[in-house]
């Protein structure tokens, strides 16, 4: 059931652009979208990840305007803490702990917990997950798809109001890759799942499609994954992937 930190939450983009190594990599997005399971789908290279970086306020538009519940998630860095959190698709990338309960206690600490409270906080994360009996487990020893749940559910100690997955699934096998989705499922937090592969998001309220840093179709999954897969498997007909990049 939805509650007061995900309702009325609206996710906005004027007319941002973003540019990395002289090459332009997000073009004039704009949007706003209020759908609580939103989904991004593109082929790679599409822009998808720098946009969930942006989304996620670190780093900062060359042009334009993010706004996340109001608030600008870059420049007011505090309130991005309380308002969004992102799943890589590395977890290496994210784990900065060797042991759970240190991985999940961090970013509580950083919104201002005190020890014994984020101590106590992170105890309950285990318990809701049923994972209690990792807390001194070496992150280290955990399979692939267990360090995606450890980050999933540091992320989710923090109570953040959008939750953006940057492609959390890939190489994982289908068990893993259900099983991490029941628990997103249970989490009940509104949800921006950016994804290439099309079952990811069948479940998702909103579609955008990015190509080339821009949206070029907005939908239902029903309405726009048959398009986006026809067109997938025209591509993968021709013989793009032997042109040099320029």
């Amino acid at each position: 059931m939805p509650d007061a930190r995900t309702s009325d939450f609206t996710i906005e983009l004027d007319a941002v652009s973003y540019e990395a190594g002289g090459r332009t990599v997000l073009s004039d997005l704009t949007l706003r979208c209020s759908s609580r399971r939103i989904g991004v789908v593109g082929r790679n290279g599409s822009g998808k990840s720098t946009l969930a970086r942006l989304l996620a306020g670190l780093v900062k538009p060359g042009a334009g305007q993010v706004r996340l519940g109001g608030i600008d998630p870059f420049q007011d860095r505090r309130a991005a803490l309380a308002t969004v959190g992102i799943l890589f698709q590395n977890p290496e990338h994210q784990i900065i702990f060797p042991r759970v309960a240190e991985e999940i206690a961090f970013g509580l600490r950083q919104q201002g917990m005190g020890r014994a409270q984020a101590e106590a906080r992170t105890e309950a994360v285990l318990a809701s997950f049923d994972k209690l009996h990792w807390k001194d487990a070496a992150v280290a020893i955990l399979s692939q798809g267990q360090k995606h749940l450890v980050c999933m559910m540091a992320v989710l100690a923090m109570s953040p109001r959008l939750l953006i997955l940057d492609e959390p699934y890939a190489g994982l096998d289908i068990p893993t890759r259900r099983q991490l989705g029941r628990y997103l499922t249970r989490a009940g937090t509104r949800l921006l799942h950016i994804s290439h592969e099309p079952s990811d998001l069948a479940d998702c309220d909103e579609l955008f499609w990015l190509d080339r840093g821009r949206i070029v179709a907005r939908g239902t999954p029903a309405e726009l994954l048959p398009d986006f897969t026809a067109e997938m498997i025209r591509l993968g007909d021709l013989d793009d992937i032997a042109d040099l990049a320029g």
